[in-house]
Formats: C-alpha cells, sequence, structure tokens
C-alpha cells in the first residue's frame, strides 16, 4: 500500500473511541471524512498518523497531521500532543496492523 501512495508511508486516521481506522488516502482529511460519515466517528476522537511498515515497530508511527489540530480538544499542533491519546492510538494500531 505504501509503494502505491507515497513511498515510504501510509496515511491513517483513527478513531480511539470505536477502535477502528481508515487508511490509504491521499489527505488524512478524506480519510477522516470516511470515518464520519460511514462509521459514525467524531471529531474529537479521530486522529491522523503516518504508518512507515519498513520500520521497526517502535519507530513506525509518526503522530504528524493537520486534521490532528484541534484548539476545542485542547491540541494545537499537527502532533498528537496528549500521551494517553497516543497510547491508545498505538493500542488501536498495534490490534490492527499485521507485519
Amino acid at each position: 500500500m505504501a509503494k502505491q501512495g507515497f513511498g515510504e508511508l501510509v496515511k491513517a486516521v483513527i478513531d480511539i473511541g470505536q477502535g477502528i481506522m481508515a487508511m490509504g488516502g491521499d489527505f488524512h482529511s478524506d480519510e477522516e471524512v470516511k470515518l464520519m460519515e460511514q462509521e459514525g466517528s467524531k471529531r474529537g476522537e479521530t486522529w491522523g498518523v503516518n504508518i512507515y511498515p519498513g520500520r521497526e515497530r517502535g519507530e513506525w508511527i509518526e503522530f504528524d497531521s493537520m486534521i490532528n489540530i484541534k484548539p476545542s480538544f485542547n491540541n494545537y499542533s499537527r502532533d498528537v500532543e496528549s500521551p494517553e491519546t497516543r497510547l491508545k492510538i498505538k493500542d488501536i494500531l498495534n490490534r490492527l496492523v499485521i507485519d
């Protein structure tokens, strides 16, 4: 999937409330809309990441996306600032993504 899109990375959006994700779109925002429209996801529970399948498991997730800028949810940057939210994202990805 990475080779078809951006070379070494795959864009994904995780819904930490439902424990689901969408991946493979050109933009995180497209995947976020898909989750909202098709799965009933809420803005405060969707977070964008980049997955690097070729990297070691400890370094394969990059918490960087424009959809992560959510001042009303105390996230003021493209990064996922909350350690608790990062942990939820990692847990979901470790459950859903197989080597």
